[in-house]
């Protein structure tokens, strides 16, 4: 049993996890492609380590070559865009209201924005769904 834990001791090497870098400088609201991105061998806290999971998704910022890329950097690609006319839904305890809104943002599906109703001119707050819809919750 020591000579088990002495050995596990001699050989523990420090868990290192390779993070995502951008390969090149890229610019808001563009495609991540694989020649975008590098992996380094170091770690960096909050960085990516998975450059699969990166791939295909729009850089919400700027992102600079040769800095990490954080999680929150990136999101899925925007299926609404500010001004947008998007269908509106509301549904409660089996009432369903459909009507037009105007997208005040930009979003992608999860995206939580704000929609102007065109009919009533007020403002709510909306989740898109993947279809480009908004749908109001309480």
């Amino acid at each position: 049993m020591i000579r088990a834990l002495l050995i596990l001791c001699l050989f523990a090497s420090p868990v290192c996890a390779d993070t995502v870098l951008a390969a090149r400088t890229i610019p808001a609201n563009t495609t991540i492609l694989p020649e975008d991105i590098i992996v380094n061998s170091r770690t960096i806290p909050g960085g990516v380590t998975d450059p699969q999971t990166i791939i295909g998704m729009e850089a919400r910022v700027a992102l600079y070559a040769g800095r990490p890329i954080r999680a929150g950097d990136v999101g899925f690609p925007a299926v609404v865009e500010r001004n947008q006319i998007i269908a509106l839904h509301y549904q409660q305890h089996g009432l369903v209201i459909s009507t037009e809104g105007r997208a005040l943002g930009r979003a992608g599906p999860g995206d939580i924005i704000r929609v102007m109703n065109i009919s009533s001119r007020s403002t709510v707050t909306a989740q898109i769904g993947a279809d480009g819809a908004a749908y109001v919750s309480r």
